[in-house]
């Protein structure tokens, strides 16, 4: 990603983010982890997991699932509007961002 839309990024607490200092410093991004148990610290990240969800139930074996499956699924979330982003789908945000232009998307979102 460009550097204006790398500020931070937030991760949950867990043993796979043991190696959070070596890629905070590789990335050059602050990284921050939240709060045991307050999911509002992640909301984007439990929104898109209840999303998930309706694809990929809680305990489903991934490795059963093609790497084409899972495009898939990420295809069909990002081309659903959301609220948050003011009825707009999450490409057409970050897809001007991405071409560097700034005012495309964005202007409309929230």
């Amino acid at each position: 990603l460009p550097a204006q839309l790398r500020r931070s990024l937030a991760w949950d607490q867990g043993l796979e983010m043991r190696n959070h200092k070596k890629i905070s410093i590789a990335a050059d991004l602050p990284i921050y982890f939240c709060d045991p148990h307050s999911p509002w610290q992640r909301g984007t990240n439990e929104n898109t997991n209840g999303l998930l969800r309706q694809y990929l139930p809680k305990g489903t074996d991934l490795s059963v699932h093609s790497a084409e499956d899972l495009a898939a699924i990420a295809a069909e979330l990002n081309d659903r509007p959301r609220k948050t982003l003011g009825w707009l789908k999450p490409d057409e945000v970050i897809g001007p961002l991405l071409s560097g232009d700034q005012t495309a998307g964005a202007a409309s979102a929230p």
